[in-house]
């Protein structure tokens, strides 16, 4: 099962990931970890990235796209695997569908967990983490007993810049952006699936679980 899983910051992609990976035994694979192992293998693809990545540029598509064809051609991706991050625009999304097309392979389904960016909004403003203990908080989900103050040492609980206000809202505007011609590109393609992500976490997988067991009958 060959899937590729979208969302927007806080939409809660990572706690799926784990899910579907426990479930279906897939690997769950990630840019950054597919960079950080070719670099640390020293591969020559690896290589080049690092190079553009030291001097703080992009690295090219050709060079990323090399990248994900080694990982995806490696012995575990054999029955499937969870693409995370990747492809990012359509231009990648078609040297995806080339390469898999190569491998003699194909994409089952892209998976996006959609929330308004009003919810995630209230999400990714509400944490708050103690300084000293590193205890998080969220003032809806998970609210500390005294307003401000950590449960557990008392400290004064303080936001980090990633979730401040006008952080995370630029974030949003910027992701939502760069997603939507990539959530086109699937859905004219048929592979988008559509999955609430306003739901609890457990009905979400459910619902996600739903559309890969249909592909199983």
């Amino acid at each position: 099962m060959n899937l590729i899983l979208m969302g927007l910051p806080g939409a809660g992609k990572g706690t799926q990931a784990e899910k579907i990976v426990e479930k279906y035994h897939i690997p769950h694979i990630s840019t950054g970890d597919m960079f950080r192992a070719a670099i640390k293998n020293g591969t020559e693809l690896g290589m080049k990235a690092k190079s553009f990545m030291d001097e703080g540029a992009l690295v090219p598509d050709e060079v990323t796209v090399g990248i994900v064809r080694e990982r995806l051609s490696e012995d575990d991706c054999k029955e499937g695997f969870l693409l995370d991050g990747f492809p990012r625009t359509p231009a990648q999304a078609s040297a995806l569908e080339e390469m898999l097309d190569d491998l003699g392979r194909r994409l089952d389904h892209v998976l996006y967990i959609k929330v308004p960016k009003d919810d995630l909004f209230k999400r990714l403003t509400g944490r708050w983490i103690c300084p000293d203990c590193g205890a998080a908080y969220h003032e809806i989900y998970n609210p500390p007993k005294t307003e401000g103050k950590c449960d557990k040492d008392g400290s004064d609980l303080i936001q980090r810049e990633d979730d401040k206000p006008e952080t995370v809202d630029k974030r949003l505007e910027v992701n939502l952006e760069q997603a939507k011609p990539l959530v086109d590109f699937y859905e004219e393609k048929g592979y988008l699936r559509n999955v609430d992500g306003q739901q609890d976490i457990d009905q979400v997988f459910a619902d996600v679980d739903s559309i890969l067991q249909g592909d199983r009958t």
